[in-house]
């Protein structure tokens, strides 16, 4: 089993930053992606960025320029760095881990952390 544990939300002006960190434990060996998905009101969750064992990334266009992912494999950890942010960027952020358990696929979700942005 995994478990996942963000920390980070909270409330910043538009063009500010925020930094959330998702950290990992359990079965951390067995996790091939962690991401970071959102979920704006009246919205379906949506990919924001992710990052593969091997550190590569994929992010959702509007993110582009703007946000990081990053992971720090001795504290188990993934960041999300924001900057620039905008009342778009307004959602519950939720971490995601992804992997394989004696050859079955899993996924953990995270208990979400509010990002609000005012403008």
């Amino acid at each position: 089993q995994v478990q996942l544990v963000e920390s980070g939300g909270g409330l910043v002006q538009a063009g500010g930053s925020l930094r959330l960190s998702c950290a990992a434990s359990g079965s951390i060996f067995s996790i091939n992606v962690m991401g970071w998905y959102r979920q704006a009101p009246g919205k379906t969750r949506e990919l924001v960025a992710r990052i593969s064992s091997g550190g590569s990334t994929n992010y959702t266009d509007s993110v582009k320029g703007r946000f990081t992912i990053s992971r720090d494999n001795a504290k188990n950890t993934v960041y999300l760095q924001m900057n620039s942010l905008k009342p778009e960027d307004i959602a519950v952020y939720y971490c995601n881990a992804r992997g394989m358990v004696g050859g079955v696929l899993y996924e953990r979700w995270g208990q979400g952390t509010q990002v609000t942005v005012s403008s």
